[in-house]
Order: C-alpha cells, then sequence, then structure tokens
C-alpha cells in the first residue's frame, strides 16, 4: 500500500461515482462463546481499560526491541504521530 496515494484516490473517486459507501473496517473474536467486534480506537468495549493497558505493554515491548511502525503503508493524509496511532491501535491488534 505504501506509495499508492493515486490509485487510493482513484478508488475513492469511484466508489462515490457508483454510490458505493466506505464501511468503517471492524475485526471481530469469539471469547467463550461470545462475538467482540473493534473498530479503530474503538471504546465501546465493558474491557476498555484492560485492552488499552495490554495494547500498550505490547506496543512498548516490540518497540524497545527495535520496531518502528511503517507509516507509509498509511493510507491517509495525517501527521506522522496519527499515522502511528492508526497501526498501534487498529481494529485487529484491539480484537
Amino acid at each position: 500500500a505504501a506509495g499508492k496515494w493515486d490509485d487510493a484516490r482513484k478508488v475513492k473517486m469511484l466508489m462515490q461515482g457508483r454510490g458505493v459507501k466506505n464501511m468503517e473496517g471492524r475485526s471481530s473474536i469469539a471469547v467463550k462463546g461470545r462475538i467482540h467486534e473493534f473498530v479503530i480506537g474503538d471504546t465501546s468495549h465493558p474491557h476498555k481499560e484492560e485492552i488499552y493497558a495490554e495494547l500498550q505493554r505490547l506496543n512498548r515491548l516490540v518497540e524497545e526491541a527495535g520496531y518502528v511502525p511503517d507509516t507509509r503503508a498509511v493510507l491517509c493524509n495525517a501527521k506522522e504521530v496519527n499515522k502511528k496511532r492508526v497501526l498501534r491501535y487498529h481494529s485487529e491488534k484491539l480484537a
């Protein structure tokens, strides 16, 4: 996805022209027979404090080990710090 700004814009324009609505990305996980759904930055889950605390702990560990997020893959026009947040708290990571 890195460096694909023009392609992303073209697809978005095609979608708008055809009336296609962009749905937020959702990630789901089943735990003890219950389905839990998440979107980026989701704060509606009853265990959000524990979920975010664990995700922060894991993010800290991987960054201490040398991980550097590749923000070129984030196809939105945002500041670098916001792109890093998008990657750190993606719905798949929340799930």
